[in-house]
């Protein structure tokens, strides 16, 4: 085993000597951007009401926050859910910009407090906790959810929590967007460790930063045969045939961009250019499938705008069935 790591790790360190640093991008360059994502790069058209430590509790007893639509249900409007996952040691409100502007869009996004969410327990247990209320009348989400639309999103170790949820499911969680995935010589003794290559159900949105070459690299210097899924391309190649799967790398942000608030000042190091790329791509794509926005499904199907040269993009790669 610690054979497979320094050579692992060798074949890391001569990646990152070829890597060139690119000068990040702000807010402008993404409103300024094609049609789907300057939209989704945009608030929604709902106010957002977030409460942190809104129910208890999850296994490990941390509390769950939420961010949701203000005006609940208008005009007989049912949310889809969306369910977050942390980083290590991190807490849902280093996310509040990104949850919120989610949940501008018409999604009820929930996030358990815990910050070892690798497994995808707690994850998925937040959509029982949300799947209850929806049920009992004296909850403000009763009959406004619709809890056959769910998907699961995370960072860093909760991208793999969130792969985690989706796999064991069955079927329940519809989509996934891991942000940052680590490669799995950094999942410890390998307990929360994904793998993409089970997956039978559900789509994929894959997304990394260019200079997250610690954590979430693009590429590996050694096929996934010999030292297993260590960079984001092992991943997305790993999962079968059939499963709706897109990946794209932001060009600029490092491993924390995606707690921008907006730009890096309330981020954890390392950050580069703050959590505006996370926005676009990834709303549009949970509005395609969970909110049935057709165009936006048309941007990731083949030849659709995701795939078209962008500055602000590489890597742009999909299959959609």
């Amino acid at each position: 085993m610690a054979r497979r790591i320094l050579v692992l790790l060798a074949a890391l360190f001569a990646l990152l000597l070829s890597i060139t640093v690119t000068p990040p991008a702000h807010a402008e360059s993404y409103l300024a951007a094609a049609g789907t994502e300057s939209k989704y790069s945009r608030p929604g058209p709902w106010s957002v009401t977030a409460e942190q430590a809104f129910t208890c509790c999850d296994s490990t007893g941390a509390a769950y926050d939420i961010w949701y639509p203000a005006d609940l249900g208008a005009g007989g409007f049912r949310h889809p859910i969306l369910t977050w996952g942390d980083g290590t040691n991190a807490h849902p409100n280093q996310y509040e910009y990104l949850l919120g502007h989610l949940a501008s869009w018409g999604f009820v996004v929930i996030a358990t407090e815990s910050s070892s969410t690798g497994s995808g327990v707690d994850i998925a247990g937040a959509v029982d906790k949300l799947t209850a209320l929806a049920a009992d009348p004296a909850s403000v989400f009763h009959g406004k959810l619709d809890t056959g639309a769910v998907g699961a999103v995370g960072h860093s170790q909760g991208a793999s929590g969130a792969l985690n949820a989706m796999l064991n499911s069955g079927g329940r969680i519809s989509t996934a967007i891991p942000i940052e995935l680590p490669m799995q010589v950094l999942c410890g003794t390998g307990a929360w460790c994904p793998d993409t290559g089970r997956l039978t159900t559900g789509s994929v949105f894959l997304i990394n930063g260019s200079q997250d070459v610690f954590i979430s690299p693009s590429e590996q210097g050694l096929p996934a045969q010999t030292i297993g899924l260590q960079s984001v391309r092992a991943y997305y190649e790993a999962i079968p045939g059939g499963i709706p799967k897109v990946w794209g790398t932001l060009v600029g942000p490092n491993h924390n961009d995606v707690q921008g608030a907006p730009d890096c000042a309330a981020a954890s190091w390392p950050c580069t250019t703050g959590v505006y790329g996370y926005l676009g791509y990834p709303t549009a794509w949970l509005a395609g499938r969970l909110l049935g926005d057709a165009d936006a499904r048309r941007a990731f199907a083949p030849g659709g705008e995701f795939y078209a040269p962008n500055p602000q993009w590489a890597n742009q790669i999909g299959s959609i069935g």
